[in-house]
């Protein structure tokens, strides 16, 4: 199965991996399954950064090194993702999270996350 991870489980898995259920740390390790993180994961990391929270202190630059170290691929924005928003009901607002459900649909992939919010969309979301 292709995984689409959200922002904050690849937050999880990189640097609190103790956050994540065993389930989770599961799916992440199972090997039939291929784990893809967006650049918009790592855009919204940059914008939180820009926010100068002092709780939040993550270097994108080094956590997309790891990622790609560890094996998971890299998803790209395209037009075709952006599209895809328009047919999403307004079930949700956060325009990162939408982006990575539309990308989920778009590819084929199940959208890995543990908000309630996103997993109100059901079809291509996995809720941990």
């Amino acid at each position: 199965m292709k995984l689409l991870l959200d922002t904050h489980i690849i937050l999880w898995a990189a640097g609190a991996p103790e956050k994540l259920s065993e389930s989770t740390r599961t799916l992440l390790m199972a090997s039939d399954n291929s784990l893809f993180f967006s650049a918009a994961s790592i855009w919204e990391i940059i914008i939180k950064l820009g926010l100068g929270r002092e709780n939040f202190k993550v270097d994108p630059y080094s956590l997309r090194k790891k990622l790609v170290l560890h094996g998971y691929t890299e998803l790209s924005i395209t037009a075709e993702h952006a599209l895809k928003i328009d047919s999403l009901p307004p079930l949700h607002k956060d325009p990162f999270d939408r982006l990575l459900l539309a990308q989920a649909r778009t590819e084929g992939m199940m959208l890995l996350t543990g908000d309630a919010s996103i997993a109100q969309y059901q079809e291509s979301v996995i809720k941990i």
